[in-house]
């Protein structure tokens, strides 16, 4: 897909290192869908898996996400820094990243536990408690949708 080039160049990140940076220090995207010329936004907790270049999510087995995701898995998404107002200045500090790609709904029982641990890892300073009291069985992960946005490409911008 084609995309503009950024006006304010002087702000464009280009780095990838620097784009990961912000994805791993984020804790959740906003999710642009689109189903017959009709936009749906959402914003989502997110574990972010490196080495498959993935965002995951966990929602619920029926919604209008899903609905949306089976007509069209397309998706863009955006992670931001936020780094404060900045008084006196009409402006806002801030690093962000623009995702695009598509979204999986995952099936497999194991894909399914190692997002959700991708996501514990990401979100959560420990861990076990939240394994321990949510995550006793597989029934568990039956009950739970987890979602993955396969990484096609990225942008960056800063403000400030």
């Amino acid at each position: 897909m084609s995309r503009y080039h950024m006006n304010k160049q002087d702000r464009e990140i280009t780095n990838p290192e620097i784009m990961e940076e912000i994805i791993r220090r984020g804790k959740y995207a906003v999710i642009a869908l689109c189903r017959d010329n009709e936009p749906y936004i959402v914003t989502l907790s997110y574990g972010y898996d490196p080495q498959k270049k993935a965002l995951y999510f966990h929602t619920a087995q029926t919604g209008l996400k899903l609905d949306f995701i089976r007509t069209n898995p397309q998706a863009c998404a955006t992670v931001i820094e936020d780094r404060g107002y900045i008084m006196g200045e009409c402006a806002h500090g801030y690093r962000s990243v623009v995702l695009y790609g598509k979204i999986v709904v995952v099936d497999g029982l194991a894909e399914k536990k190692q997002g959700m641990e991708v996501m514990l890892q990401h979100l959560e300073e420990d861990p076990r408690p939240v394994r321990k009291r949510s995550l006793k069985d597989d029934q568990a992960y039956a009950r739970a949708a987890i979602l993955r946005l396969d990484i096609e490409e990225m942008t960056g911008t800063s403000g400030q």
